[in-house]
């Protein structure tokens, strides 16, 4: 029956994200080559075209439906496997038999593979072998004990056995697989695991030796820090407590620019590292007597590595964190002593603004005195200009009018004031 459901625009991606990478199917005697390149981000397109050199050619049969993060295509008798990610690209080359490395370059075009954008930072050879060609016995039995450390155990419920040294030869991380009952299909996801277990593992050390650098700062971000917190105890003035805020925001800056620079490379490890244990327990290994299991080996040989990046980072984020708690306490210190200074100067503006009125007070009392006697002068002169038409002599009149002049310029002082006051308020 049709229907008209309103498909949401990414449901067909979601969908399809299953099956973007999914596994070659490998059958034994086989041999696998992967590079991974460390690409920086002006390089992706880079990337993209460089792998176009190869998917161009004429005799080049795509083998699955092409998309910007992975590809698989067939090269004469090789499939070549690209894959796109966000730090790295990786060239995965399958071939059947057992030709060696040198022999499956050469069945590539000519220093395809060197032209590529990025630095290597993880090669891996897988060689996948039959349990009749080479017994798991004898292949044991031929291992030097006095050799380097070798890797050994069985794999998927006991269907193969993996052997690995994880040293170089040749530039690449060697594995030998022995296939007992492998599925073709199960025996791709094991050769993809171990791809992605030496990969991962390489771009999760990548935070090592940042981790040893931000530890040796870090020991002298404390210092200084415990340095500015016993100064802190013996300031006593404003202008000593601002240079330390001063010194103190300083040291903040660098912490946080130490953060941001490297934020990104802890997060990033910690994800790699979380992924090659994932990988490492698909692998659904079974000890051997006497030989490491690879989950066993990357438990004692990598986990120290990642504890010391994560170690970092924790000391990195307390340490922000306590600068950013001594910063707001000494901030407060600073504001209350701002805070003292300010009631100080408001206590000194009233007592100054309480002695001005108090001046003006006494000036308004001159005023008065004055406008009294200014104005009894003018009635005096009037008094005598015209005594010859008053009842009294000019003395008596100026005498009289003297408490009203005096009692008139004092009222009108007064509602002068008032009207002032109702006018600022």
């Amino acid at each position: 029956m049709a229907t008209a459901f309103r498909l949401h625009d990414l449901r067909e991606t979601l969908h399809n994200e299953l099956h973007a990478r999914p596994s070659v199917v490998v059958t034994a005697p086989a041999q696998v080559r992967s590079w991974a390149f460390l690409i920086e981000p002006d390089e992706h397109p880079a990337a993209r075209a460089h792998w176009a050199l190869l998917t161009n050619r004429p005799d080049v049969k795509r083998l699955n439906d092409s998309s910007d993060r992975q590809e698989l295509v067939e090269y004469g008798d090789l499939r070549v496997k690209w894959e796109h990610h966000t730090e790295f690209v990786s060239y995965t080359v399958y071939c059947e038999g057992t030709p060696g490395t040198e022999a499956i370059l050469a069945k590539l075009p000519p220093h395809w593979i060197d032209q590529g954008p990025g630095s290597l930072i993880a090669a891996v050879a897988v060689d996948i072998q039959t349990i009749r060609e080479t017994p798991p016995d004898q292949f044991i039995d031929a291992i030097d004990p006095l050799g380097p450390t070798t890797v050994a155990s069985k794999i998927a419920d006991g269907a193969g056995w993996l052997f690995t040294d994880f040293h170089l030869h040749d530039g690449m991380t060697h594995f030998t697989i022995i296939d007992g009952a492998i599925l073709p299909r199960q025996l791709g996801r094991i050769v993809q695991r171990l791809i992605e277990i030496e990969t991962y593992r390489m771009l999760a050390l990548l935070a090592f030796p940042a981790a040893r650098m931000v530890s040796a700062e870090l020991s002298l971000w404390e210092k200084r820090l415990a340095q500015l917190m016993h100064d802190l105890g013996e300031a006593n003035t404003i202008e000593s407590e601002r240079v330390l805020l001063q010194r103190l925001t300083q040291l903040a800056a660098e912490v946080e620019r130490s953060v941001a620079d490297s934020n990104f490379r802890f997060g990033a490890a910690a994800a790699y590292y979380r992924l090659v244990q994932q990988r490492a327990d698909d692998l659904r290994e079974q000890r051997l007597s006497g030989y490491s299991t690879l989950k066993g080996f990357l438990e004692r040989r990598l986990a120290p590595a990642m504890n010391t990046c994560a170690a970092v980072h924790r000391r990195q984020e307390e340490l922000s964190a306590r600068i950013a708690r001594n910063s707001q306490l000494l901030r407060t210190r600073v504001d209350l002593k701002l805070q003292e200074q300010n009631q100080q100067l408001l206590d000194e503006m009233n007592r100054r603004a309480r002695l001005q009125l108090r001046l003006q007070e006494a000036a308004e009392h001159f005023s008065v005195v004055a406008i009294t006697y200014y104005g009894s002068q003018l009635v005096q002169y009037l008094a005598k200009g015209a005594k010859g038409w008053l009842p009294a002599s000019p003395e008596l009149i100026t005498a009289i009018a003297i408490p009203v002049i005096a009692a008139a310029a004092a009222y009108s002082i007064h509602r002068l004031r008032q009207r002032l006051h109702v006018s600022v308020h």
